[in-house]
């Protein structure tokens, strides 16, 4: 009898994982040809995971190191792995020394080859707006991500309405046409500012980390407001009227909010990335959370199925506290013990 029981305690095991699932900040995968690539800053450049399993994070690969004394040598900020066309493409922010958060750009590179987690070169400094007086003309930029809509290339990032010198500084989310994946071609838009009730309050006003998550002909943007080193940041929504409107003018953006956010044991929720479970017949949230509900930013990366409600919309539900043992993603091979 002893026998069976731990058998079966064995078999339930196996079916369940606990968060979090890795250590840091501004999680980003992307499922391609049957694996899972988690895309991460760390040891002061940028490292690639390979793994079959979605709540097992393989081995970072370094992909990328910056020079010295250039305009990305520090602070390297939530890159995104992308492919477009045949090649990939990592966007990420960074900063030159002295005053990196003030200076903080956006950057592209482009694979070598078609291995995601082979060498990099630099491809540009994106133009995410215009100002003479800086060294790179362009304006403070972080969290780049981007889509094609409607056969189109864009490009959706948090930045600043000017360049200033403190990073007490409002952000905004700004979009603009991409000729390129290294181009951006016109005027950046803004698209959202942090004007709501849930999105005001704190020391500063930011809207940051947007992310694009696609589902039966709808587009949505989620992104994350409030102070990232507060128990306070939480989701976002932007979804686009229709398919049909241009997505450069805000009217055809509809906000709502807060979709996600923290409880009494889950602090400060945010900077997401969404995926399909390995059979990809769920949806599952990649975000991350602080350690603690003390100011700063010790953070860590978790995973949650969400679902969607009859208009359409995803539902995200309520963060599950570490440690909770959660149901693994439908076709997961790794067994729940085996983290």
């Amino acid at each position: 009898m002893m026998m069976f029981v731990d058998v079966v305690a064995q078999t339930q095991l196996s079916d369940v994982f606990t968060n979090p699932v890795g250590n840091g900040a501004d999680p980003w995968v992307v499922k391609y040809d049957g694996y899972y690539y988690v895309c991460k800053a760390s040891g002061g450049g940028i490292r690639v995971a390979k793994s079959s399993s979605l709540i097992k994070i393989g081995k970072m690969e370094p992909v990328w190191q910056p020079a010295k004394n250039r305009w990305n040598s520090t602070a390297i900020w939530a890159p995104e792995l992308h492919r477009i066309g045949k090649k990939w493409y990592i966007y990420y922010a960074a900063g030159s020394s002295g005053s990196p958060y003030i200076n903080q750009r956006s950057g592209v590179l482009e694979s070598v080859t078609d291995d995601p987690q082979g060498a990099y070169v630099e491809k540009a400094v994106l133009k995410t707006g215009n100002d003479p007086n800086d060294a790179l003309k362009t304006i403070w930029a972080i969290d780049v991500t981007v889509t094609t809509i409607n056969g189109q290339l864009y490009a959706v990032w948090s930045g600043w309405e000017k360049n200033n010198v403190t990073d007490k500084t409002p952000q905004h989310l700004y979009m603009a046409k991409m000729s390129n994946p290294w181009t951006i071609d016109g005027e950046r838009v803004k698209i959202s500012s942090p004007n709501q009730p849930w999105e005001t309050g704190g020391t500063l006003d930011i809207n940051e980390g947007p992310q694009f998550l696609e589902k039966n002909g709808n587009v949505f943007l989620v992104y994350s407001t409030r102070e990232s080193w507060l128990p306070s940041y939480c989701l976002g929504l932007l979804r686009m009227k229709n398919t049909g409107v241009s997505p450069l003018k805000p009217a055809n953006w509809i906000k709502t909010g807060p979709v996600f956010t923290g409880t009494a044991k889950v602090f400060g929720v945010g900077h997401a990335s969404f995926t399909t479970s390995p059979d990809g017949t769920e949806d599952w949230i990649f975000y991350h959370a602080k350690k603690s509900n003390k100011p700063g930013w010790e953070r860590d990366m978790r995973l949650q199925q969400f679902t969607w409600d009859k208009h359409g919309n995803p539902v995200f539900g309520v963060p599950i506290p570490p440690s909770v043992p959660i149901k693994k993603p439908s076709g997961e091979k790794i067994a729940g013990d085996e983290q």
